[in-house]
């Protein structure tokens, strides 16, 4: 059995000119991107459980999304974590707000179909 250049029983060495890489905390998560997640999921989760009305959230989560997104790609390199967080809020977000936009005009149309019908057979038929 031959020794290895940390002896025969220590841990081994790194060769000459190299040094093991110093441990680095990982950077600190964006403070808006769990925010513009958690106001995604809540605005999609929501079409379900609650019938459309958390889709409100959404611009929000779009907005919030992208300023997290915008913040972490502007800052230097290590000094904020989470932009995937941040993107799917937004992406969730664009989702929603979406649906939000398809929502509101339905519910127009259906007004605009019922005031059109009701208006249309109201008619008189003189005096009985």
């Amino acid at each position: 059995m031959t020794a290895g250049p940390g002896g025969p029983y220590g841990p081994p060495q790194p060769p000459d000119g190299y040094s093991y890489p110093q441990f680095q905390p990982p950077a600190p998560k964006h403070p808006s991107s769990t925010t513009a997640l958690v106001l995604g999921i809540i605005s999609l989760a929501g079409i379900l459980t609650c019938g459309g009305v958390t889709l409100v959230l959404s611009p929000f989560a779009w907005v919030i999304g992208g300023r997290a997104v915008k913040d972490i790609d502007a800052a230097p390199p290590g000094t904020y974590s989470g932009r995937d967080h941040a993107s799917a809020g937004r992406i969730m977000g664009i989702v929603g707000t979406v649906l939000l936009i398809l929502g509101i005009v339905a519910v127009i149309a259906v007004i605009g179909l019922v005031v059109a019908v009701d208006g249309s057979s109201s008619t008189t038929y003189g005096d009985y």
